[in-house]
């Protein structure tokens, strides 16, 4: 998906926001995300529960690769934005940790601008390497960032989105100074 090489399309804010919110339902773990030309593959750990027994069988964990294309990613943004639009007001607490992780991690490259992105999560800390164009060629540049970085992101998003809100106009209740 190549979002800054002059398409139309959403940003990486949105787009792995949507990625985490599927991941999240489909209780994936330890995930790997590459952008392709058409999409990104994610790669991760699921939980499949074990056949028959009662209601105590654990499960064995397995390895899934899932291919998300455009059309997919549209599909996943059109859903999440139907899903907020249903709720009163966008309730950022009841977003899973993945909805929540990639939609900050996604903020993060928005801001660097990359033309390529790839990342991997091992227990809630996660390891970016982005392609970048400069004048003298384009180069990786490696970026980690612990749980702690992360959960410090996630902490402070609901702030910021506040911050770049559009003000609102009308009949509502102004204090002078």
């Amino acid at each position: 998906m190549r979002i800054y090489e002059g398409s139309p399309r959403q940003d990486f804010e949105e787009v792995f926001r949507s990625i985490g919110a599927f991941l999240d339902q489909r209780g994936m773990r330890e995930v790997l995300l590459a952008e392709a030309p058409d999409g990104f593959i994610v790669q991760g750990l699921v939980t499949v529960k074990a056949a028959g027994g009662g209601g105590e069988s654990l499960g064995s964990q397995t390895k899934e690769t899932l291919t998300f294309l455009d059309d997919d990613i549209a599909r996943f943004m059109e859903e999440a934005v139907a899903r907020r639009n249903r709720q009163a007001s966008e309730d950022w607490s009841r977003a899973g940790y993945y909805e929540k992780a990639f939609r900050v991690l996604g903020r993060y490259m928005d801001q660097q601008k990359p033309k390529d992105t790839f990342f991997f999560e091992q227990e809630g800390a996660f390891v970016v390497r982005l392609l970048m164009s400069s004048q003298t060629g384009s180069k990786h540049v490696l970026s980690e960032f612990t749980k702690e970085d992360v959960e410090s992101m996630i902490a402070g998003g609901p702030a910021l989105r506040e911050a770049r809100a559009p003000a609102k106009t009308g009949s509502g209740d102004t204090k002078k100074k």
